[in-house]
């Protein structure tokens, strides 16, 4: 085109129809031609779906809560990888017998990997939650493609029941032994908790306030005990001292010697009586407070002097002497009725006061033994509040993991008698009654507009190489000429 910056009128593009008439006719008839031997010759191909609807759980999920909770286009992506495996699909293709004309030329991966593609799975997309899915199967025998299009869904309901089973099954043994570990634990820390109550039982802080009362008892009754301790020991020394009282008038008069020899009857008496009152009449008292003075002397002078000292060994011979007339020596005073009684009540007080004095010796082991267990009482309660802190915890660990465990039971049964979440076929494949593909009004259509584009553009790209002069601005801008009048065509009428 000699002029790009031209104007064109209606009439010249007329103009420009005619002149490139058969540049735009030519290439549509050749692709209209091309697009019609395709339509005729193409394998034809038919389709057929199954629409499969996402069923919700028929129980309501307040009563039992399902233990599949991942979402329906994940749980479909995970079926249609199984179902579209190369076991599930080598299996389907050697069932129907499909493809067998392939099979002559093409491996068995690549006889899968076709099988692949002619199967379309629409799956709901998360905008979309419209609760159903369809599966589709291409194929070049309308009865064999309805056939694999209903196969391919009953694939899918059942791998859905299945994996949900699976999964369900899994939860609950898991939980099952989640929940063994979790009892053992308990059992170990209640063994443990059991074990230490025993081992310090006494010291436990809720046996602190038993144990403050016992003690206050314990110390009320070592109160009263010491008292009448006090008591009997008071007792014992006034009848201790009227003893005494009976014993000196006894032995008082041995200092007179002779006064008493009429009493004995031959002269060995006389003579055993004479040195007992010898005795008598150097200190005066019984056999007890005798030995006892003698004693306390004898100490004293071995404070001063040795064993070989004159009056340590005189010390020595006066308790022997007492100790060989011990019988004789109070055989008068062991008559007297009075002093009978008085030593019988000797003995009784003297027994008192032992036997309070043990019990003052038992009671005071006792009030130390509750004193130690009081001062204990708060270490104990520390060990005791870390040993229930971890009971507890794991009781509660225990008790959520029962709790789950029989919730994970009965949603295994609940998937086992098939009232969760299922797929079911709300329509089934029918027989395509006509071919899938090639779509012939499609392509035709697509084929005319595709000519007629090819055409024009052809014409266009002619019209733009050309470089004739087709007026008289075409020879101005070539040739800078002015025209100054031009001929138009002189066309023949036919007569």
């Amino acid at each position: 085109m000699i002029n790009p910056a031209k104007n064109f009128t209606l009439d010249e593009y007329l103009e420009i129809l005619r002149r490139r008439m058969w540049y735009i006719i030519i290439p549509f008839v050749l692709v209209m031609a091309g697009a019609s031997i395709y339509a005729i010759t193409s394998p034809r191909e038919y389709k057929a779906s199954t629409l499969v609807l996402v069923s919700p759980q028929r129980v309501p999920e307040a009563f039992v809560q399902a233990t599949v909770t991942s979402k329906v286009e994940e749980r479909l992506q995970s079926i249609a990888q199984e179902v579209m495996s190369r076991t599930s699909l080598e299996k389907i293709i050697t069932e129907f017998r499909l493809y067998e004309k392939e099979r002559k030329r093409l491996s068995k991966e690549e006889i899968v990997e076709l099988m692949r593609k002619n199967i379309k799975v629409e799956l709901p997309t998360k905008r979309d939650e419209k609760g159903f899915f369809s599966i589709s199967f291409i194929g070049d025998d309308p009865n064999t493609v309805t056939t694999v299009a209903n196969r391919l869904s009953s694939l899918f309901i059942e791998e859905n029941l299945k994996i949900r089973e699976q999964q369900a099954s899994g939860t609950t043994e898991f939980l099952a032994n989640e929940l063994v570990e979790a009892k053992a634990k308990l059992d170990q820390m209640e063994a443990s908790v059991a074990k230490y109550k025993g081992r310090f039982m006494g010291e436990l802080p809720e046996q602190r306030d038993s144990n403050i009362k016992i003690l206050e008892q314990m110390q009320n009754q070592s109160q009263r005990i010491s008292e009448s301790l006090r008591a009997a020991q008071d007792r014992k020394l006034f009848i201790q001292k009227q003893l005494t009282d009976i014993e000196m008038p006894i032995s008082a008069p041995a200092t007179a010697g002779s006064g008493k020899d009429s009493l004995y009857s031959d002269k060995s008496s006389l003579a055993k009586k004479d040195a007992v009152y010898t005795v008598a009449a150097s200190s005066g008292g019984t056999y007890e407070t005798k030995k006892d003075k003698l004693k306390r002397e004898l100490e004293d002078l071995r404070t001063k002097y040795t064993d070989n000292h004159p009056d340590v060994i005189a010390m020595k011979k006066k308790m022997a002497d007492l100790e060989k007339n011990k019988d004789t020596y109070d055989s008068d005073t062991k008559k007297d009725p009075r002093y009978k009684e008085l030593k019988n009540q000797l003995t009784a007080t003297s027994l008192e006061i032992k036997h309070l004095q043990d019990d003052s010796a038992s009671i005071s082991a006792q009030i130390n033994k509750y004193m130690r267990r009081i001062e204990q009482t708060p270490a104990r309660e520390q060990d005791m509040a870390a040993l229930v802190r971890e009971y507890q915890s794991m009781k509660l660990t225990h008790e959520t993991l029962l709790k789950k465990s029989q919730e994970a039971q009965q949603a295994e049964n609940l998937e086992k008698r098939q009232k969760g979440e299922q797929f079911r076929v709300i329509d089934p494949a029918r027989v395509p009654e006509k071919p899938f593909s090639p779509d012939v009004p499609k392509i035709l259509l697509i084929s005319l507009f595709a000519g007629l584009a090819s055409g024009l553009a052809l014409a266009f790209i002619l019209e733009q190489m050309d470089r004739s002069f087709h007026d008289a601005d075409d020879v101005e801008i070539s040739l800078g000429i002015k025209v100054l009048a031009t001929i138009p065509e002189i066309e023949e009428k036919q007569s």
